[in-house]
């Protein structure tokens, strides 16, 4: 899971990385070339720059931080899955699980109680879990 989360991370940076040296080099002056280039003046230009550079390091920040909840709800929802399928009372491929940060929404049709009541348990005893919200219904036969 760590490794996942390191490799989206890496190519977020590796992406905003290659947006700012293109950002940087979208007009570039060829040598011999018959333009008339302005000089650059030295702190305005400096000051710009680290602006510049903190809105994009402020950015890559709100990226990483999306991409790390993102992986993170889809590990927890992998993990219960994965208990459930590993169960012998709950049927895994009845119930939805979906999860947005932390909250745990479990979907669909169980055939008892106590599956439905074992359902609820393994997704609560899942570590990182806020809450889970119940929309199971059991089978009546």
């Amino acid at each position: 899971m760590k490794f996942v989360m390191v490799t989206v991370l890496v190519l977020v940076v590796v992406a905003m990385g290659t947006y700012v040296l293109g950002y940087w080099s979208f007009n570039p002056v060829t040598v011999g070339s018959s333009r008339n280039v302005a000089p650059v003046a030295g702190p305005a230009s400096t000051s710009t720059a680290r602006d510049r550079m903190d809105q994009l390091d402020a950015q890559a920040g709100k990226a990483a931080q999306k991409v790390s909840d993102f992986v993170s709800d889809a590990g927890l929802t992998a993990k219960i899955k994965s208990k459930m399928a590993l169960d012998e009372i709950v049927r895994a491929r009845t119930i939805d699980v979906s999860t947005t940060d932390g909250v745990v929404t479990l979907a669909g049709t169980v055939r008892s109680v106590a599956e439905r009541d074992q359902a609820l348990r393994l997704a609560r005893d899942t570590k990182g879990i806020k809450q889970v919200v119940d929309r199971l219904s059991v089978l009546l036969l």
